[in-house]
């Protein structure tokens, strides 16, 4: 190769980079065998931990997921398939594509749903995104209750000098201020693109979703909610309360909470803005035989149009993770999926009467669904307290917002219908225990 090239060595393909930037010389350890390493990945595989109690919500959620999901998503025509381009020999993956578009919609109440993305956070950025193309306006509205990470990734998605994203500030409640939002959408600094709420938001809160819409849509912005898709079980959908674009998590449904991924991007929009989503839409037809087939309707990708019309050039295709989110939306079915909301909610009503008994009082006044912000003193301390006893006490929330005084001592719990009274009982008497 270095011949073919006329060089000599590899390093000058690097001259040009910065020596600064370049890879230094990496301590890694002498080669192992082969029995060795696997000694040695077992011995670091042990150092996690299986056994705690897990009050730990935050974006990722536990959810009791049935055994068809797993069976499924395993079979090898769906594990190893790759990109469905070639709609002849592809009929099961754009099939199963198509239910996953059909139930999300269904889900949301909007009619146009993205083959799926990375996760979340890449969903709610490409949202900002298309809310931007779509108005020709450059400036962006999010809640401070997002989570933080979608915030940050959709900073650095907007990351172009012309475009930014200003935060709106939350109430005593845990409401994001709409009086404040009204202020800035008529403010000087610009007209808006977009307006992003989430339902519930970061802190486990229900927000006003319909009066924040009439706001941005009086000004002209879009409206984008960020939403948790078990909850849309139990509360009005993206599309009652007016929202044109949809996105969210999808790993509650039937994804497994695997180490931070991988998950699955949720992104649904109106008829109207169908041109601006990007990822890939299949839909149904027929063949030449009169026969139900399936095809890639609409990509706005990079690689397939022309780069500079494309809709998005990073973003992806969560293919078997949407396979699980639709296998699992198909098992359980509209009456079992209400049922994990209604018994999620029941338990962390539990929860809440527990903590506060033991000196752990809801810090925000405002309504929720399964999820909630408590008042701990020294919480990291205590966190850590009780991690070491084998209890997961949520977030603590000065990891997101450390110049908060309302939160730095707080902690974002969670429960689902995977928590027991049991657990709810170990975690208030051990937490009376550590703060003691």
């Amino acid at each position: 190769m270095l011949g073919a090239l006329g060089i000599d060595s590899v390093d000058v393909l690097f001259e040009d980079i910065p020596a600064a930037m370049r890879a230094r010389d990496l301590d890694l350890p002498d080669a192992l065998t082969e029995l060795e390493l696997a000694a040695r990945l077992s011995e670091l595989a042990s150092r996690n931990r299986v056994d705690l109690d897990s009050f730990l919500g935050a974006g990722v959620y536990h959810h009791y997921i049935p055994a068809a999901v797993d069976q499924i998503v395993s079979r090898g025509e769906f594990y190893t398939a790759y990109t469905p381009y070639q709609p002849e020999i592809s009929q099961g993956t754009l099939q199963t594509i198509y239910e996953y578009q059909s139930l999300i919609a269904e889900l949301t109440g909007l009619p146009v749903v993205s083959a799926s993305h990375y996760d979340g956070a890449a969903a709610t950025a490409e949202a900002a995104l298309m809310a931007v193309r779509a108005t020709g306006r450059e400036r962006i509205l999010a809640s401070r209750a997002i989570h933080r990470q979608y915030l940050d990734v959709t900073r650095t998605y907007l990351g172009d000098a012309t475009l930014r994203l200003d935060e709106l500030p939350t109430g005593p409640d845990g409401v994001t201020d709409l009086a404040a939002l009204e202020t800035a959408l008529l403010s000087d600094a610009g007209p808006v693109a977009g307006v992003i709420l989430g339902q519930p938001n970061a802190f486990g809160v229900l927000e006003s979703m319909t009066d924040a819409a009439g706001l941005a849509h009086r000004a002209g912005a879009l409206f984008i909610a960020v939403i948790e898709p078990i909850s849309l079980a139990v509360l009005s959908t993206p599309g009652e309360y007016g929202a044109d674009i949809c996105a969210g998590e999808g790993q509650p449904l039937g994804i497994a909470p695997q180490y931070g991924g991988p998950y699955l991007g949720i992104l649904a929009t109106t008829e109207a803005l169908m041109r601006q989503i990007p990822g890939r839409l299949v839909g149904e037809t027929r063949d030449l035989d009169g026969r139900r087939a399936f095809v890639m309707t609409l990509r706005a990708r990079e690689q397939d149009i022309r780069r500079e019309k494309a809709a998005s050039n990073i973003c992806t295709n969560q293919a078997l993770c949407a396979l699980a989110a639709t296998t699992y939306l198909a098992t359980i079915g509209p009456h079992g999926l209400r049922d994990v909301a209604a018994l999620g909610a029941a338990r962390a009503r539990e929860l809440e009467r527990a903590l506060e008994a033991v000196g752990a009082p809801r810090i925000h006044a405002g309504s929720y669904l399964n999820e909630f912000c408590v008042r701990v003193p020294h919480a990291q301390q205590v966190h850590q307290a009780l991690l070491d006893r084998g209890i997961l006490a949520g977030l603590p929330l000065a990891r997101w917002y450390p110049d908060d005084a309302q939160l730095s001592d707080g902690l974002l719990v969670c429960a689902t219908e995977t928590t027991t009274l049991g657990q709810i009982e170990r975690f208030a008497a051990t937490l009376r225990e550590v703060m003691a």
